[in-house]
Order: C-alpha cells, then sequence, then structure tokens
C-alpha cells in the first residue's frame, strides 16, 4: 500500500511540474494520461474512503456497511455503475452522491446540512469525495447499466434533458453549447458532444475524477457545480434535483459503456 501511494504522489507531482508543457499539446496530453494510468492520485482518495466505509462515526456511531446502493445492504461492487437510479425506500431517483447523504443520515446521524452547507474539500465534503471515490472504484471496467423502466426516471430524463439545452445568464449559455456538438475544444481539451453515445460514454464514464489542475478529486456534483459556474449560472444546491437530472440524461445515453472511474483529467 505505501508503494502505491508513493507511485501516486510522484505522478501527481511529474504531471503538475509538466502540466504547462502537456497544455500546450494534446498528444503529450493524452501521453501524461497514460502514465499515469497505474498511478492515479485518485487512489489516495479510495483508499481513505475505504477506511470511512467501516468506520464507525457520526452521532450514531455506526458505519456505512448497510448503505444501500441498489444493489442489497453493503453491496458497492458495481452500484455505481446503476446509477442514478430510483430508491422505494425515499421515494426519489437519486444519484451516488445523494444516496450517501441518504444513508450517512439514516445510519450515522450525520446531518445533509453537512454537504448541503459545506465547502468543496474540507469536513465531511472532503469525506464525502473519498467515500464517492472508493465507490465509484469498485465499478471500473463494469458496464453502464442505468434503469430507465420507472417513470421517475423517465420525468428527470427529460428533466435532464431540458436543463442540458436550457440558455440564460449573462452569456447566454447553456451545457450544450459547449457539449451539444462535435469537434469542440477548449484550452487544448477536447469537448465531448453529450448528445450522442459515444461522447456521453466518454464523459459520463470517466467522472468522478482527480483534477490535475488543482490537486483535487472532483465528484460529478462538483463537475457539474464548476459547469453552471462556468456559465455564470448560480451554482446549484448540493444534491439538487437539477444535478441529478443531468446525470440520469448523461448516464441514459452512456448506457453500455464501460466505467473507468476514477479518471485524470486537466
Amino acid at each position: 500500500m505505501k508503494k502505491r501511494l508513493l507511485s501516486a504522489v510522484a505522478a501527481a507531482l511529474a504531471l503538475a511540474a509538466t502540466g504547462a508543457w502537456a497544455d500546450a499539446n494534446q498528444d503529450s496530453l493524452d501521453e501524461y494520461r497514460e502514465m499515469l494510468a497505474d498511478g492515479n492520485p485518485s487512489e489516495l482518495w479510495e483508499m481513505s474512503g475505504e477506511e470511512l466505509w467501516t468506520t464507525a462515526r457520526g452521532p450514531k456511531n455506526a458505519s456505512l456497511e448497510k448503505c444501500d446502493l441498489g444493489m442489497g445492504p453493503g453491496v458497492v461492487k458495481g452500484a455505481y455503475a446503476q446509477m442514478p437510479r430510483y430508491f422505494k425506500d425515499t421515494g426519489k431517483v437519486q444519484d451516488l452522491e445523494s444516496r450517501l447523504m441518504t444513508c450517512m443520515d439514516t445510519l450515522q446521524g450525520i446531518a445533509p446540512d453537512n454537504f448541503i452547507k459545506g465547502k468543496w474539500g474540507q469536513d465531511e465534503m472532503e469525506k464525502m469525495e473519498q467515500i464517492v471515490a472508493y465507490v465509484v472504484g469498485q465499478s471500473n471496467g463494469a458496464k453502464v447499466k442505468v434503469n430507465m423502466s420507472h417513470p421517475e426516471m423517465k420525468r428527470m430524463y427529460q428533466l435532464g434533458e431540458e436543463a442540458f439545452f436550457y440558455r440564460a445568464g449573462p452569456m447566454d449559455f447553456s451545457c450544450a453549447t459547449c457539449h451539444g456538438d462535435d469537434g469542440k475544444r477548449i484550452r487544448m481539451q477536447g469537448l465531448p458532444n453529450l448528445t450522442k453515445h459515444e461522447g456521453a460514454a466518454a464523459g459520463w464514464t470517466t467522472w468522478p475524477a482527480y483534477r490535475v489542475s488543482n490537486g483535487q478529486f472532483w465528484t460529478m456534483q462538483h463537475r457539474l457545480n464548476d459547469c453552471y459556474r462556468q456559465q455564470r449560472f448560480p451554482e446549484p444546491i448540493y444534491g439538487s434535483e437539477v444535478t441529478q437530472a443531468l446525470s440520469v440524461y448523461m448516464a441514459a445515453k452512456a448506457n453500455g459503456a464501460k466505467m473507468a472511474t476514477p479518471g485524470i483529467k486537466r
């Protein structure tokens, strides 16, 4: 474990040191991603998340080992590949992070406000990111298999599609402005067309991910919130319906693709 940890740290430092050069050349960027494939710094978050999953915490002094992510209490293997999904106990469609909030609240007594009012990378939010890294890592290599049969899943897909194409704000942007056509790029970075299976697969299956540019692990909620920030929209409330609806839209488009989480991004 120590060797893996040191390898991940060394890889992160190497990429950060050469980041400016890699930004200037897409081929070089892809090459560095391949070099880091066996030492993705996300491993640090995964290891911490695995420990947190089995650690008794919160006012109820309980672990998350009875958390049901849709495949039965405590089952983590392959669970993320089938999310978001409809949960009978809450009567809602939930993505991974909102489902973990439910588990932390009911099992451990850790209130949702810790996340809704929290800050990325701090306190309970930092722990959430670590647990997310652990869970998504357990679906690496599994095929996306999001069940769209429930009426609520269909409603959320429609809401997600509407949100994806909704233009507003001072720059009249939408998600589709960057991710609705083929061949678009920003700062040498290719922008997948999320309206097509291939693009949605490339985007959905590689998030959550480690961001080299700021040395942080980003969850999907964090990624979507930052997209809204870049559009100059107000950032959604953590766990809000719109972010989950966008996740349903992308995941459904990506159905059948192979998960490659956690990913590594510029």
